[in-house]
């Protein structure tokens, strides 16, 4: 489905994946999240990069209206409740903003944590020589 707007020079027409991918990116230029998620696979969020920006993003796109769900990783140790909230308001912003769609639902799916920082940083550095 795309969005469409029709005007005297002709018609504008938004694909899904372009709100997604915008959506996405807006997500994690927010401090806190480690990445988006692929889904729960055997109870381990599938962690996603760069390149997928679509992925781990579910939109629905009306003639005037858009709808998003993200399904995000956040970093350990980070207030949560905080993050989301964050993202719903980047994420509405981005979208806002650059198609002219008026967002009416964020959700945020937090789907796992990312330990991978936290780990490196509890581990003192080790000679190597003796």
């Amino acid at each position: 489905m795309t969005e469409e707007k029709r005007n005297e020079l002709g018609v504008l027409r938004i694909a899904n994946e372009v709100v997604a991918i915008i959506a996405g990116l807006a997500a994690t230029e927010v401090e806190g999240v480690a990445g988006m998620s692929g889904g729960i696979a055997g109870g381990i969020a599938e962690m996603l990069g760069r390149k997928n920006l679509s992925k781990g993003v579910k939109v629905e796109v009306g003639e005037e209206q858009a709808a998003v769900d993200l399904f995000i990783v956040v970093d350990y140790g980070v207030h949560i409740p905080e993050v989301a909230w964050k993202i719903q308001e980047n994420v509405k912003r981005a979208i806002e903003s650059m198609t002219g769609l008026q967002v009416v639902e964020v959700n945020v799916h937090v789907q796992g944590v990312n330990f991978l920082q936290q780990q490196q940083e509890e581990k003192p550095e080790e000679s190597r020589v003796r």
